[in-house]
């Protein structure tokens, strides 16, 4: 069943009245956080190794806002890439401070937004940061145009909001999609300002091998030529024979290679837990893809 995903009046009232005292901060942006992740952090202490982790409400695509917040929490995860069914553009102010008391009800911190593309109209551009600054959040994941990043230069300097490219795997009429890899992003953004870099995706990266393409897109050596540019990631595993998203393991993805990669290049942004199959009821899954982090973590060190 498909739930709504906007705020109704009376989930707007309740959410109004549930935290009023601990909205989310406007200032918590890319490159002012004082509380950035430690990827040497003791695993005892904290079992994502210091990551910040999160979940990207796609993956509760089939539950309104405050449905896919409460699942967040039941997996014990405190952060979340927000998609736009869940938090409309168009949304009010009043609607804003809404989201933003259910988040603060939830214990959940937005740290991102997306994926959302961006063109060079720069008005419309503008709006996109200025609903981002409102929200809170520290990045958008981005298919931009390539003539849009005149305009992002400007923004992403003026807001302190980063813009992290997020590659898709092959298209229709077996196309790939324009931003699919790290050199292609890296090739675009390496002249452009530092806040414009990538969100990574691993399921669409082994996607990539599917034929007719075969590209065999590791992910981990796509996290090492990105570097310093790495924002965020989108952390999926695929079977490629079922084309399905599976439990982390089950199909291409070696975990902790992509973690030892994102140590290796000082990663201090987000990763995004996103789950693309069983949308009914993929809380499950989504355990045990977190039980397969936390054990990576925990051979790490």
């Amino acid at each position: 069943m498909t739930h709504p995903a906007s705020l109704s009046r009376r989930q707007l009232l309740q959410a109004s009245a549930a935290a009023a005292a601990g909205l989310m901060a406007d200032s918590v942006n890319a490159g002012t956080r004082t509380d950035a992740p430690n990827p040497g952090a003791d695993p005892k202490k904290d079992p994502f190794g210091g990551f910040t982790v999160g979940v990207q409400t796609y993956s509760f695509r089939n539950f309104n806002l405050e449905q896919a917040l409460q699942r967040t929490a039941d997996l014990g995860v405190r952060n979340v890439e927000l998609y736009r069914q869940h938090v409309p553009l168009d949304s009010t102010d009043a609607q804003i401070k809404a989201v933003k008391n259910l988040l603060t009800k939830n214990n959940i911190t937005p740290v991102a937004f997306g994926v959302e593309r961006f063109t060079k109209d720069a008005a419309a551009n503008r709006r996109l940061f200025e609903f981002g600054r409102n929200l809170g959040i520290r990045y958008f994941s981005a298919d931009p145009d390539p003539d849009s990043f005149d305009s992002l230069d400007k923004l992403v300097a003026e807001f302190n909001i980063g813009i992290a490219i997020h590659p898709h795997g092959p298209e229709g009429n077996n196309r790939l999609h324009r931003w699919y890899s790290a050199d292609v992003i890296l090739a675009a953004v390496k002249n452009h300002h530092r806040l414009i870099g990538t969100c990574l995706d691993t399921g669409h990266l082994i996607r990539s091998a599917q034929a007719p393409h075969n590209r065999k897109l590791d992910p981990a050596d796509q996290i090492r030529q990105m570097g310093a540019r790495n924002f965020g990631l989108h952390l999926k595993d695929h079977d490629n024979t079922k084309r399905v998203d599976v439990v982390y393991g089950r199909g291409s993805l070696d975990v902790p290679a992509v973690l030892r990669a994102l140590r290796e290049v000082k990663f201090m942004g987000y990763i995004a837990v996103e789950y693309e199959a069983n949308p009914n009821n993929p809380s499950p899954d989504m355990r045990a893809c977190l039980d397969v982090f936390r054990e990576a973590v925990r051979k790490l060190g």
